[in-house]
């Protein structure tokens, strides 16, 4: 363990340039930013001083291959990052390999596809499910906010556009390559990568990538091995010497609370349906939507809660809902359990159905998509219940800076929903216990015993990044960087 350098010198880099935004005729620049020597390089292209936007670029070999391919959520000028070129030419990318599904490491495939990504889009079979039903959801959200956007006239712009269509997602889906975990995988450029498993949702993996005599390890999201749904993180000392690690820091300056998330959710749910009120909860589709199915059924089965209707209300949520099922292995779900997470809530699906919660009162649980508030039907339901006192609002997750979420858990008196503002009298209830990543301990844990020769601390709010920074250098032994926005080492 410890050593600086065994990796090759730092290199901290100008950002790396733009390219003229040509779509699939834009010139393929095959290595053309790879040093004399040919010695690998990794450029970190998102998820450098926030939490959102995963996208780091190794070149190895002459080829170009991406880990990641997220879009920024949260502050507008994070935002804007989506709406910019790409900060190489997509054509030049040989291939991209994801780490999980969630949109922030995923969401920008269609518009890489769309401006001339030819290659290939490797993924485990959990993460290749789930892109399946996130890809097209995110297009049909952006075409409908595009055309609400357009028909209420609160967009800047005279022809509000999609960010990118569902035929684009539909062209990205075509280039998705199955691999199992711990399956050698030969990349582009001689690499070889492989999968193991991270928790933290269906699919998620760690990737290690052995290239021109170098190992490279990426934590992607990491689960925790407290989960009540997911199964714990392979530990990194389970594995060869890393060279390098990228790890992730979206908890890098905090512990999880002790606490039973159920403990926590018991008393705010029955006070709330006690009194008549509808308790709307934000929940991400894939990861959330499933733990807060299986915390409601135990709650209930105990009678520590009323047998009040339940509705997951996310087409996206159902159908993940049913590959969790679908795929045992990789979570804890059994017995009573399995039988009564599943069989919970009322599936809702259409539109219609969809309108008709909003006029059907409490006392109600609502689970329904996104879970910052950043789109999707959750939205509607806030604009319908959230100036009720009677109600409450339960955030269950990290809410990142600039989101409708953060805003809510800031104390905020009103939200802008749809070009309006919705005033909010509803409970405001933020939830500490029911994070699916590993906290700042666990994340040195997982590290704990391996061989490491330097980590570079991603994915997380400058804040937290340092401060696990400090911790991986003091406790550990290791030496540790947070990169910058744009910024390459040399491998």
């Amino acid at each position: 363990m410890g050593g600086a350098g065994a990796f090759g010198p730092v290199v901290v880099a100008t950002p790396v340039a733009s390219w003229d935004h040509g779509g699939a005729t834009a010139p393929r620049a095959k290595g053309s930013t790879m040093n004399r020597e040919d010695r690998p390089s990794l450029s970190f292209l998102g998820a450098s001083g926030t939490v959102t936007g995963s996208r780091f670029l190794l070149e190895a070999g002459g080829a170009r291959v991406l880990i990641d391919c997220g879009l920024f959520q949260g502050y507008k000028q994070l935002r804007l990052r989506n709406r910019a070129p790409f900060p190489v030419p997509p054509p030049s990318i040989d291939a991209v390999v994801l780490t999980h599904a969630h949109l922030d490491h995923s969401g920008y495939l269609p518009a890489l596809v769309r401006d001339g990504f030819a290659g290939r889009i490797i993924a485990t079979p959990g993460t290749a499910a789930l892109v399946g039903l996130l890809w097209p959801d995110s297009a049909h959200l952006l075409e409908e906010e595009a055309r609400f956007a357009a028909k209420r006239g609160y967009s800047k712009h005279e022809r509000p556009t999609p960010l990118y269509t569902a035929g684009d997602a539909d062209r990205a889906l075509e280039a998705v390559e199955v691999h199992r975990f711990e399956e050698p995988i030969r990349l582009p450029g001689g690499a070889e990568a492989q999968f193991r498993h991270a928790g933290h949702i269906l699919g998620a993996a760690q990737v290690r990538i052995e290239a021109s005599g170098r190992a490279l390890h990426v934590s992607g999201d990491l689960g925790r091995e407290d989960d009540p749904l997911m199964r714990g993180p392979e530990p990194l000392s389970a594995l060869p010497r890393a060279d390098a690690l990228l790890v992730e820091s979206t908890y890098g300056d905090r512990r999880h609370p002790d606490s039973d998330p159920a403990d926590e959710l018991a008393p705010v749910l029955a006070r709330v349906l006690g009194r008549g009120g509808v308790v709307l909860i934000p929940a991400f589709a894939v990861g959330r939507a499933q733990a807060l199915l299986l915390h409601l059924a135990r709650l209930r089965r105990a009678g520590r809660i009323p047998r009040s209707p339940v509705y997951l209300n996310s087409p996206m949520a159902v159908d993940a809902t049913a590959l969790y099922r679908a795929h045992p292995e990789e979570h804890r779900i059994t017995g009573e359990d399995y039988d009564d997470m599943y069989e919970l809530a009322t599936m809702v699906r259409t539109v219609d159905d969809s309108k008709l919660l909003n006029l059907r009162g409490g006392p109600m649980i609502i689970v329904a998509a996104s879970g910052m508030l950043t789109g999707g039907r959750i939205l509607h339901h806030i604009a319908a219940y959230g100036g009720d006192a009677r109600n409450a609002i339960l955030l269950t997750g990290y809410q990142a800076g600039g989101t409708r979420g953060a805003a809510l858990a800031g104390g905020a008196p009103s939200l802008r929903v749809f070009g309006r503002e919705v005033a909010i009298a509803a409970e405001v209830v933020q939830l500490q216990s029911m994070s699916a990543h590993a906290d700042a301990d666990q994340l040195l844990d997982w590290m704990r015993g391996a061989s490491i020769g330097r980590a570079y601390v991603v994915h997380g709010e400058p804040g937290a990044a340092d401060v696990l920074r400090a911790r991986i250098e003091r406790e550990l032994g290791v030496a540790a960087l947070v990169p910058e926005q744009g910024a390459r080492v040399t491998v």
